[in-house]
């Protein structure tokens, strides 16, 4: 039997934020400059109040074009139905909500709903890759012997 994989074992622990005031402009820049697709919006008391996205931010553009809006700031574009996972779940379980939601990543947050991190679809696919490598085998079976492939090395069976 092999361990519960953790959403602590797989987020990332410091994640970049944005602040509601903050310009779109500079919110854009930092998702390009950090190679992420968005990032958790919070307000100065540190609660979470929104998500801003990769997708949010394409909203500059059609408001710029089609609207003639001057860009404005995170919390005019932000998604503020924010999902949030603890950081007590199992890794299993966020991949479940991946898979029943169109939100590519989550804020991970304590009891006391403060967020310590964020967990990516990339972040759990790489605990798929780590289950792999330890919990899942391979048989092979024909009538002389049984091959088990367990953790990349082959175990022999007579029958």
């Amino acid at each position: 039997m092999h361990k519960t994989l953790s959403v602590t074992d797989y987020m990332v622990k410091k994640p970049i934020t944005f602040r509601p005031e903050q310009s779109i402009h500079d919110a854009i820049k930092i998702l390009l400059r950090n190679k992420i697709s968005g990032g958790t919006v919070i307000n100065e008391a540190g609660e979470i109040i929104g998500i801003i996205s990769e997708k949010d931010c394409l909203n500059v553009m059609v408001d710029s074009i089609y609207h003639n809006m001057p860009p404005g700031n995170v919390k005019d574009y932000m998604s503020t139905n924010v999902i949030t996972v603890s950081k007590q779940s199992a890794i299993v379980e966020v991949a479940n909500k991946f898979l029943n939601s169109n939100f590519k990543r989550f804020p991970v947050v304590d009891d006391a709903k403060c967020l310590v991190g964020q967990i990516s679809r990339a972040d759990v696919l790489r605990a798929v890759k780590d289950m792999q490598s330890t919990t899942w085998q391979e048989v092979n079976q024909n009538n002389t012997h049984t091959v088990i492939k367990e953790n990349y090395k082959d175990v022999s069976v007579k029958h």
